[in-house]
Parts: C-alpha cells; structure tokens; sequence
C-alpha cells in the first residue's frame, strides 16, 4: 500500500514533483480563483503573463490565482523558435527555487491564444467593422483598418492581428490574417476551440505518405497470435481500435482458480519510426483531440483507422503482455511479446454488457461462453486486489453531445458508466502497471505518468468545508486513497453527495508525465506508465520504444537521442494534453449554449458548484451546463465571501449561499460564440447560521471586480489512469 506525506514544493530541480491526477482543469480560463500560496504551487503549471518590468522582463501569476505575487518569467532556448510570450499570454511554466529562495518561472511552452493574434466574430454598424474575441478573457474589442473591413462579412469568423496601440480611448486596429469559418456554422464550437488552443490540426504531405506506404504485417521477428480470441471493446462510434483483451483460466496445478489474462496493444512503433516526418509530427501532436463533432488525431487516418487500429478479422501488428493472476487477485507475473494477431470481434461497451445482462446479439451470441464470461470472472477476482489497494473512487460523471447530419446539438445527456468501461479500465492499468514495472527491471529509463498527493493547504481547506455540513474530518491524518474513499462511501446515498464528490475531486494534484518516479496517488500505485494507447497518445509510443529496446523485441526501439531529451518530451506532452482537454472542454460548453440560446428564460434546477467573490457558479441537473450569477444580482446587501466555508454571506443579514446547495436559476443569457452562461437566482439563500465561524474580513463584495468568464471545470475522461 502506497503512503506519502503531504507534498511541498521542491526546492530543487532534482527534487521536483509536479502536478497529477483526477484529470481536471489544466487551462486557466474555467476554474474559480483561488488564494493558494507560493508553497502549494505545483512545479509545472499554466500561468498567465500579467506584467513587465522596466527592463523588459516579464512576469507571471499563476492561473486562476489572485493574492500571488507576480513571478519572473526566465525564457529557455527555445524561445525564439517557440514565439516569445507577451503580455495577456498563457504560458507552461516550470516553477524553481533560486539561490536564496526567491521563486522563478521558467518557460516551458506558450499556450492557447496569442495577444498578438485575435480569434474573433466581425461585427459591422456606423460604417466599420469590429472584432468582437470569442476567448471571454479578452475584454476589448478590435476595429478592422478600411482594405481589410471591405473583405469581410457580418459573422465571419476571423483570426486578426493588432497594429500598434490606435486611438488612446478607441479599439486598437487590427488587419485579418485569416477567415476561418462563420460564427452561425453549427460545427464552429470545435474550430474556435482548436484556433484558440493552438491545437496543431492536418499532416504534411510527407507524413501523410509515409503512412500510405506502409504495409500489412508480416509473422517475420514475431509470435503468432491470431489462434487466441482477443476482441476490442470500445465506445460505439470509435475509430481507432488500440487495445483488445482475452481471458481465460490458469491450467497450471499451481495456480487454481487464477487467471491469465491477454492485453494486446496496436504496435504503432512499427510503423512510426524515429526521424520520420510521421514521427516529427506525432510528437508535436502528442494526443489526439476529440470534439462532439470530428477529431483531430495524432496519425493520419491510414494509420490511426486503418494499419494500426486492431480491425475486426484483420491481422495486425500488436506489442502483447500476457498476465497471470492468482485467485486472490494478485498479479503473479508477466511476459511482454511482439506479435501478428486477428480481432474475433469488435464490440461496443453496451453490446459486451448486454450480453453479460442476458441480450445477446449475433456478433455477442458465439463469444458469451468463450470469450465474455471469462473476461468478467478475471475481472472479478482482479477487483479483489484492487478493492484492497483502494484507488481513489471519484465519481466523474461525462456528457454526451448529440449531433445530427447538419452538426447541430439534438440533446445533452450524462454518459453511462458500465461494468464493461470499468473492465477495460482495469485490465489497461494492470497493462501499464506491466510496463512501468518491466522497464524499471530493466533499468531502462522512461516516462511515467505520476500523480502527487495532495497538498497540505488543498486538505486543510478540504477539512474546512466539511465541518460547514456536519462532517468531520482530521486535518493532520496524512492523505490516503483509502480515507477518501471512506469519505465517499459514507456520504454516497446522503443530500452531501454530489458537493462532497466535487470537493474531492477538486483537492486532488492533476497527473502529468515525467521520467521521474513518484507513483500515483490516485491509483494508489508506486509505478505507473501510459502503454496501452499508442495511437492517440505520444507517451505511449515512449514506452513501446522503451519496452522493444529492453527486450530486444526490434531495432525500432528508444533510441539515445530520445532519451537524452526525455524530459523535454515529458513536459511538451503534458502541455499538450493540457491544451487538448482545455480545447475539448471549451468546445462542449459552446456546444451546449448554442442548444441552450433557444431557451433563454427557462427556469432549472441545479446546483452550486463554485462560490467567489464575484458570484456563484451553478452547474444545471438538466444538462450538466456551468454558468454564472454575478454577486450584484443576489440581493441589496453587500456579501462577505468566506473562503473556509465556500460561501457568500450577507453582511447585514447573515444569509448565505454555500457550496453544494441546491437552487432554482433561470437562464438570462446564452452566448454560443464564447460559451457563456449566465442565471438569475431564483431561490432563497439559506438563513444565517449562529454557529458558523465569522467570514474572513478583506472580503467585503459587491461585484467590486469583473467577474470571472467561465465556471469551474470537471474531469472529462473518467478516472484517474
């Protein structure tokens, strides 16, 4: 059983431990703004560019973050080739510790949207044109120069360049550097999201024939698979197949009731060579990008959807590990082999499941008694060690977007989670486990995905909430997985529910990639490395690289130019699964106003998910859609905001509006184009509490600042891995 004290910033490179997993916000623009210290900062970190010195330097301030003092920017090598950041940027950040103790940000990677280049809607009136930003922390709008005004029509979707500062009091003018589409087209949400993420979208015309020249699988330097029954299980539209799973019992005397069980990865180092033009531009990639309506991957599609995806009754090439597992769950060893094999079937998570509920189908029908049912008992007896190492189990609950043939959203509901997604989740953390374990035998070097306990600061503000709903909680008893999952459990089936849940969630690091080891905290594992995905994540590739090296499995394996600069490739695609989720997640939320606009004065009931000091974010039942209530509109007091109880309380009255309380809004405003809500209150606040302790003083608001653009952020990929 994992146990780690409660993490500090490191005060050396060396040292370092950054930030980990549930998956959660990774851009600033969505989270509510905290009051963290310079201690509880992660050392890897997206922060914005707020200010420059007189002598030219620039400074940073952590996302989301109010009361930090700035931070100096230290630019790297790069920098000139990378765009040098500039004022109103985002930016990764490496935070380090300098002689004498003074904190330094050194720039890793800009991030999303230039302030030097606009992605905007063109306005027309009064004989001019206007910009008007489609990022909701863009404030000013941009008045287009006369040439370039003529060109473009009301609605087109731009993406301008400021010239110089213009009038002292009027809008800078801007010349357009490219139309990229119409505000009104349905499927705009994803293009905006990709522009302003500066999601690396196509391939060149090199990369795109390295793939097309490519060719089948031969049995030449491996093992022959195809005889053992492996099939896929993925969501029902997918089209890069990475993994297939087959189970069956031990024979071996010595292992009753155990298990082996089969993970077959698609060998996408096969195919994808270092040096290639495929390789150069899956590595700036790094993952895959999926929006409700396309998907930007990170190989052409003749790889991604064909060679390399695990096709239904098609031979292909697959890096395997074949696990035994002991009754009680435990895993007792592993082989990795490089192999040709043949996918029995394609199934869907709702077909593999209904046919364990009892409805078969013709594809499910001849594999219940072979293949499924045995892929469920090697779960059951895998969830028996799992259940004792009690990773983290937060519920994270993910929408679903429909779209029809035109792109427009036909309804919005909660994902079901299965037995079956649960399956798969399993059997690819025990793949990964495989991995990370095998390559470190080895001595191999790597990158492992880590994930850091949480921070002292994140469970004592944790303890501090929870005594506002009766629930106690000791602030000094070090983080385990298991004492979260007591908390869970214990307040499941209760009114606390669902905040209780989020507030977890929120106290958790976010995961990164790293080549040093920290384990995982979420999964409660001591190593852990991404393997089981190669085709949508960089990272993944690394290790087969690694793992073919090691094994001598081929000559395609890491070579020591990689590895000189894995660290380096560590943090680019940790910054790029940052941009990525940032890009899905903006383009779900502008999905869901323009499904929302045709219900501007609708009432719903929902909850409150974010309380600052510029009002309350509300997270409908309905559709899972985040908008705000700015704290001007709440009442005619004035409201202290209390930040240990993750509340507004009236300074007069003493009532309150508290995190996780249950309220009816209507929606005031929709704003497709940025992705805006906004509510109006409609319930009561809570009447004042004769025990709560006194608010903080210093907080006394009134919509005294610009409230905050968009609302807290969820998790969208399930649970931690």
């Amino acid at each position: 059983m994992v146990k780690r004290p409660p993490s500090k910033l490191p005060k050396s490179h060396k040292a370092r431990r950054r930030a980990p997993e549930p998956v959660r916000t990774h851009r600033g623009r969505g989270k509510k703004p905290t009051n963290a210290t310079a201690e509880d900062l992660p050392p890897v970190g997206v922060a914005d560019v707020v200010e420059r010195d007189v002598d030219g330097d620039l400074y940073v301030r952590p996302a989301n973050t109010e009361d930090l003092k700035p931070i100096r920017l230290a630019p790297n090598r790069d920098e000139v080739k990378a765009g040098a950041p500039g004022l109103g940027d985002q930016v990764l950040v490496r935070y380090e510790r300098l002689e004498g103790g003074e904190l330094e940000a050194r720039l890793i990677k800009r991030l999303g949207q230039s302030a030097h280049r606009v992605l905007g809607v063109v306005r027309k009136g009064r004989g001019e044109a206007r910009i008007e930003p489609v990022d909701r922390k863009v404030k000013d709008n941009l008045i287009l120069i006369h040439d370039d005004a003529a060109k473009v029509r009301e609605g087109d979707l731009v993406l301008a360049e400021p010239m110089g500062q213009g009038s002292r009091y009027g809008p800078k003018p801007a010349k357009v550097i490219e139309v990229v589409g119409r505000e009104d087209h349905p499927r705009a949400a994803s293009l905006i999201a990709i522009h302003t993420h500066s999601i690396p979208t196509g391939f060149s015309t090199a990369a795109e024939s390295e793939a097309e020249s490519a060719v089948k699988p031969t049995l030449k330097g491996r093992e022959d698979l195809r005889a053992i029954p492996l099939v896929t299980i993925d969501p029902e539209d997918a089209r890069d197949h990475d993994d297939a799973v087959f189970a069956e019992a031990d024979p071996d005397p010595k292992n009753p009731g155990g298990w082996i069980v089969w993970v077959a990865i698609a060998d996408v180092a096969a195919y994808v060579r270092v040096g290639s033009a495929l390789d150069r531009e899956a590595w700036t990639k790094a993952n895959s990008v999926y929006f409700p309506d396309r998907v930007e991957p990170m190989l052409p599609e003749h790889l991604s959807a064909g060679l390399c995806s695990l096709r239904e009754r098609e031979e292909r090439a697959t890096l395997a590990v074949r696990m035994v597992f002991g009754a009680d769950g435990h895993k007792r060893g592993h082989q990795f082999v490089r192999g040709l094999m043949r996918s029995a079937a394609k199934l869907s998570y709702g077909q593999a499941q209904n046919a364990i509920d009892g409805l078969l189908d013709d594809a499910t029908g001849p594999l219940l008694e072979t293949v499924l049912k045995p892929l469920w008992a090697a779960y059951a007896t895998v969830g028996k060690a799992r259940d004792i190492r009690s990773p983290l189990d937060i519920d994270s609950p993910e929408r679903r977007i429909v779209l029809n043939a035109e792109g427009e959203v036909t309804s919005i509901a909660k994902r079901e989670r299965l037995d079956a997604h649960r399956l798969i989740e399993e059997f690819m953390i025990q793949a990964n486990v495989c991995a990370a374990e095998t390559l470190e035998q080895k001595k191999s070097p790597l990158i492992y995905r880590v994930h850091d306990t949480p921070s002292e600061m994140k469970l004592f503000s944790l303890g501090d909430f929870l005594a506002t709903i009766g629930i106690s909680w000791n602030k000094g008893e070090p983080a385990r997985t298991e004492r979260f999952n007591k908390l869970l459990n214990e307040t499941r089936e209760g009114p606390h529910a669902e905040v209780v849940n989020e507030v977890v969630l929120r106290t958790q690091m976010q995961a990164h990639y790293s080549p040093d080891n920290i384990g995982h905290f979420g999964l409660n594992l001591d190593r852990y490395a991404h393997f089981t995905s190669p085709i949508r994540r960089y990272a993944d590739l690394i290790v087969h690289r690694a793992l073919i090296r090691a094994l001598k499995l081929g000559d395609d394996g890491l070579t020591d130019n990689e590895i000189a600069r894995l660290e380096a490739t560590a943090d680019h695609i940790t910054a790029a699964e940052r941009a990525a989720m940032a890009a899905e997640r903006d383009a779900t939320d502008r999905y869901v106003a323009a499904f929302l606009e045709n219900r501007v004065g609708a009432e719903f009931e929902g909850r409150i998910t974010g309380v600052t000091r510029f009002g309350l974010f509300i997270r409908l039942d309905e559709t899972g859609a985040d908008g705000l209530i700015p704290v001007s509109t709440l009442g005619g007091e004035y409201f202290v905001h209390d930040d240990r109880t993750h509340a507004l309380v009236g300074e007069r009255s003493g009532r309150r509006w508290r995190l996780g309380a249950r309220v009816e809004v209507r929606l005031k405003e929709a704003t497709p184009v940025t992705g805006g809500l906004l509510f109006e209150m409609l319930s009561e606040p809570e009447p004042a509490d004769p025990n709560a302790p006194r608010a903080r003083l210093g907080a006394r608001t009134r919509d005294t600042q610009r409230p905050p653009r968009a609302p807290p952020r969820r998790p969208t990929r399930g649970q931690p891995r």
